[in-house]
């Protein structure tokens, strides 16, 4: 197995995480373009509130002690508010810290066995992105005038119709030779690997001229496309990403979860396998462009259920921090919208609303499963028992199984299991050779008996 499928992890939102300011400060002295794609350091500005990267630091003992061997970062590069609006992707944000530090945090991690996986934003720029400042400034004098679709009034194409998000033209050579640059110049510096924002928005042609460009100097990178919507194999097969983000089993997740409807999480679990067939899916029930799962489901029961599903069905699972405290928020169409589900965090963990409490215990208890049987990466589900409020599966890589049973009922329900003799290993029911009880809006895993 190549380490992507043994990684679990542990997503943040570093603006929001160390309580930055909304708005980035001005840089200090003249901006220039980033000529033939290069990598020169950036004048750094000043650094508001000191290297605040170290606080995350500071809590990558929680990480490892929750059973997770990845870090996620959302946005670190220097940028004009929340992170996606990028003006310099060869310079760390300055409220954030500086290059050093985010250095220091890739080591520190690296000395933990953790992998670290950084947010590529290549769709689109912010309007201070210096050669798109250029642009605005020259017009067609300007050497980047390829780089941005212009109409020829001063009006450019942006991402979903963001003003102060000016897409690239992603047609123009010299946009994938910066692209790539950026991505070796991070991988060199010791990241593993790239989760690609809005990539469902760049043509799968540009992704292929820059995938192909990376991998032939690193190899092992792993490569993640935020994908929506769509044909997602067709999406990996084109691009030559490794996994695309699994929008559909997450929506499928809670929604089945809250009308009580576990036909249409079983009809996604059988989608999920046939992306298994292809490639392994990038699995999770939150991140940062979501409403809170906790605030999401209507039960807070249900909690259980969903955090069962991730963590027993094939895929590369990701927990975005606070998720296993029991965080709220709400994400909502507005300025500002996000800052519920991307808020400050303490400076250790232990000082964390639910650090302790039985649901970050269940993150442990089910992470650790997990790690126990790590073929599940790859594992394929078959439903024995449906119906709108029970369900139980088999998920199987070979000859190893586990099966897993889930109630949403106010009652006690009895499921079938292939005939083989169940021993439970986590949650509450009770087994027989063929089956087993559920109590009331209960859950368990049991692994194949030892006869």
């Amino acid at each position: 197995m190549r380490w992507p499928e043994h990684a679990i992890w542990w997503h943040v939102y570093p603006l929001g995480f160390v309580g930055a300011e909304r708005e980035a400060p001005p840089m200090e002295g003249p901006a220039e373009p980033p000529l033939e794609g290069s990598a020169e350091p950036r004048i750094s500005g000043p650094q508001p509130g000191g290297p605040r990267l170290s606080r995350i630091s500071g809590w990558l003992d929680h990480l490892v002690e929750l059973g997770c061997n990845g870090l996620a970062l959302g946005p670190v590069f220097a940028s004009e508010t929340h992170g996606y609006d990028t003006v310099d992707h060869f310079r760390v944000d300055p409220r954030l810290g500086g290059e050093a530090d985010l250095l220091r945090l890739f080591e520190e991690a690296s000395g933990r066995g953790v992998r670290v996986l950084l947010d590529g934003v290549f769709n689109h720029v912010g309007r201070g992105f210096p050669a798109f400042a250029d642009v605005a400034a020259r017009g067609r004098e300007s050497p980047y005038a390829g780089w941005f679709d212009s109409d020829g009034q001063g009006e450019f194409r942006t991402f979903e119709g963001h003003h102060r998000l000016v897409a690239f033209n992603h047609a123009e050579p010299q946009v994938a030779d910066y692209v790539t640059d950026v991505m070796t110049h991070w991988l060199e510096r010791g990241v593993d690997g790239w989760r690609l924002d809005a990539a469902y928005a760049v043509p799968a042609t540009f992704w292929r001229t820059v995938t192909e460009r990376v991998r032939a100097r690193f190899p092992d990178a792993w490569l993640v496309g935020e994908v929506i919507h769509g044909d997602y194999v067709d999406s990996v097969e084109r691009t030559g990403f490794d996994s695309v983000t699994q929008y559909e089993l997450w929506k499928a997740i809670w929604s089945s979860l809250n009308d009580r409807n576990l036909f249409e999480l079983a009809w996604a679990l059988g989608r999920h396998d046939e992306m298994l067939a292809a490639f392994v899916p990038q699995t999770f029930l939150g991140n940062h462009d979501v409403t809170r799962i906790a605030s999401r489901l209507t039960d807070e029961r249900h909690l259980a259920h969903a955090l069962v599903v991730l963590l027993t069905v094939g895929g590369v699972p990701s927990i975005y921090a606070g998720d296993e405290f029991g965080f709220r928020g709400v994400k909502e169409d507005r300025e500002g919208g996000d800052d519920a589900i991307r808020p400050a965090f303490p400076a250790r963990p232990e000082e964390a609303s639910g650090h302790g409490w039985p649901y970050h215990r269940l993150h442990q208890d089910l992470i650790g499963l997990r790690r126990r049987h790590p073929w599940l990466v790859h594992a394929r589900t078959t439903v024995a028992t449906l119906t709108n409020t029970t369900l139980s599966y088999t998920v199987g890589e070979g000859t190893d199984r586990l099966a897993v049973v889930l109630n949403l009922a106010e009652e006690p329900a009895k499921v079938a299991l292939p005939s083989a003799g169940w021993s439970r290993i986590a949650g509450e029911a009770t087994f027989s050779a063929d089956g087993a009880v559920v109590p009331a809006a209960g859950w368990a895993v049991a692994e194949p008996a030892v006869l």
